[in-house]
């Protein structure tokens, strides 16, 4: 499993001594850049998924090119 944590900046050195320390843990720090596109489709595939189980509206396809 994977895990992404958000961790201010004076602590992120400690917490990453912390992860260390589990010898099934794998910790590796990633830039904010990384961080953000990560988050935006871990939206999109749960906006996908919700969209599949009727919970929100999609917008086809056609409608959507209209809209550029």
């Amino acid at each position: 499993m994977k895990v992404l944590l958000d961790i201010k900046d004076e602590k992120a050195s400690f917490m990453m001594e912390v992860l260390k320390n589990f010898k099934d843990v794998k910790a590796k720090p990633i830039s904010g850049y990384k961080a953000e596109i990560l988050e935006g489709i871990n939206e999109a595939v749960e906006q996908v998924k919700q969209i599949k189980q009727g919970r929100l509206k999609g917008i086809n396809a056609k409608d959507l090119l209209n809209e550029l």
